[in-house]
């Protein structure tokens, strides 16, 4: 007898024999077992997620001889001919190869006519977002107006694509990825009913690799039972994926912690030597950083001792920058010359940049050209510079009295430019430049009395005098204190030795323009 791929020697028979998808068996169940059936269903998911099962398991349900039940008998004439793909009252489309109008037209020829065999024909279509707009306008008619004894159930990996109008008219559910500890659980109950020895990380690796599809996972199993001869290696199975294991990830990170450019090379050129998929390796380096992570935060979860150490080795800012920018380097990876260099530039970030902790009133928080901030969305430049004392008393009373005020618009704009010479008994004396007299207007001076009148609980009249000579009002003063902030934010940031660093490492230069000046 020839050799049954485990995919297909393991496919589940019945919905318990299912992994995962929890919330839509349960919804199936309950509506077979209370007979509240409806007339078509979508089966949308990644593939490698039970779609096409799941509607073979359903029509057998449907059409067992023993009872329409959520639980068929799998012993009857009719559930080992689904079973065997002999039904005739199952009709399996692949939407790919018959997308023409002609091909669907068709096939609901024969949607007028009784079942042969079981209770309910049953129409399968695979991929159904493959049909053509006009395939879609022919199912239309039948999906409006269905006959009582058929049912039409549609698996697709891309929802999107099929027409609302499609879409509105069936029950509509969304399989999930498998989660990794479910492959595992399953991949563990397969080797020991095959009898193979297996090691526990090699299943994990399996799982991992297999990305929320148990077909996926089933089909590397035998690949990796066949090179590894029957015995399950997670060493062998590394080499056979081409994976780089976490323990080298390891020796990456670190040498980034101890800040050693050479150890880091060699490490990286010992990796170039085995041509390794740099985005698994990236995808391990980004896990490694997760685990240490949490465990800083969770140090009962008891990860394995690489991990531990990792956790040791950095501090939770520097753990969180370098998984930010291992994140953003998945999406620059593939627009590198060429993947290796891709990546030796995303060491050479990391080791670049280091959070930095400042205590001091004047302080620069990150220290990084514009550039590079946005390609690893670091810390943001932040001066703070204590405001330059003025010496006017009468300077200082109307620059203070403004903001209560509450004056808006052109009428603050008005106050801010002028200067205030006097506030005597019922009135506020206050001097314009000539520059800006085009602004005044009685309607303007008016609110200026009202905002006046109101704060000091009294009536006021405002005199304004026009006058040549320079005039150092509040809105003067304001820009003289913005440039001086720019100018000491820009000093610092020079003398910064992260700045220096990568000025050093990237002939980089600053971009004034770009400082961002906290109040």
């Amino acid at each position: 007898m020839s050799y049954q791929v485990l995919a297909r020697k393991w496919r589940p028979r019945a919905f318990q024999d299912l992994v995962g998808q929890e919330h839509v068996l349960r919804v199936l169940t309950n509506a077979l077992d209370r007979n509240r059936l409806h007339h078509a269903y979508l089966f949308a998911g990644t593939r490698g997620v039970g779609k096409t099962t799941l509607a073979r398991i359903f029509a057998k349900c449907l059409n067992c001889e023993v009872a329409l039940s959520s639980k068929p008998c799998g012993t009857c004439d009719i559930c080992r001919a689904i079973d065997a793909g002999q039904f005739l009252d199952l009709y399996e489309i692949d939407a790919a190869s018959r997308t023409k109008v002609e091909d669907t037209r068709e096939l609901l020829e024969n949607v007028a006519y009784p079942p042969v065999q079981g209770r309910y024909k049953v129409y399968l279509i695979d991929e159904v977002h493959m049909l053509s707009g006009h395939s879609f306008n022919a199912l239309l008619k039948t999906l409006e107006e269905p006959p009582p004894q058929v049912m039409f159930i549609f698996a697709t990996t891309e929802p999107k694509r099929l027409p609302i109008t499609i879409l509105s008219r069936c029950l509509q559910f969304h399989l999930k990825h498998i989660e990794p500890q479910q492959i595992v659980a399953q991949l563990q109950r397969i080797c020991d009913s095959e009898q193979v020895v297996c090691e526990s990380q090699a299943l994990a690796q399996l799982a991992r690799a297999a990305d929320g599809s148990m077909r996926d996972a089933l089909s590397l199993l035998d690949q990796a039972l066949v090179y590894c001869q029957g015995k399950l290696s997670y060493d062998e199975l590394n080499q056979m994926l081409g994976y780089i294991t976490q323990d080298e990830v390891a020796h990456l990170l670190q040498a980034l912690a101890a800040r050693d450019g050479q150890r880091l090379f060699r490490v990286l050129t010992d990796l170039q030597k085995r041509a390794p998929d740099y985005q698994q390796v990236l995808a391990e380096m980004i896990l490694s950083l997760h685990q240490a992570a949490v465990y800083q935060v969770v140090p009962a979860q008891q990860p394995s001792e690489r991990i531990q150490e990792l956790a040791r080795l950095f501090s939770a800012e520097e753990l969180q920058l370098y998984y930010q920018i291992a994140l953003l380097g998945q999406k620059d990876l593939p627009f590198a010359p060429s993947p290796a260099q891709g990546f030796e530039m995303l060491m050479l970030r990391m080791l670049a940049f280091k959070p930095v902790r400042e205590t001091q009133t004047q302080t620069v928080m990150a220290a990084m050209p514009v550039p590079v901030v946005k390609a690893v969305q670091a810390h943001s430049v932040e001066v703070r510079a204590e405001a330059p004392q003025v010496t006017d008393p009468a300077s200082l009373e109307w620059r203070d009295l403004l903001p209560k005020l509450g004056l808006t618009g052109v009428a603050y704009a008005l106050a801010l430019n002028c200067k205030l010479k006097s506030i005597l008994d019922k009135q506020v004396n206050l001097v314009l430049a000539a520059s800006y007299k085009p602004m005044m207007s009685p309607k303007l001076v008016e609110r200026m009395e009202q905002a006046l009148s109101k704060h000091f609980d009294k009536s006021l009249k405002v005199n304004i005098a026009v006058t040549e000579e320079e005039v150092h009002t509040p809105a003067k003063q304001f820009e003289k204190e913005e440039q001086e902030r720019r100018a000491a934010a820009l000093e610092a940031m020079r003398q910064a030795p992260g700045v220096q660093k990568i000025k050093s490492l990237f002939n980089a230069t600053l971009d004034a323009q770009s400082l961002e000046v906290g109040e």
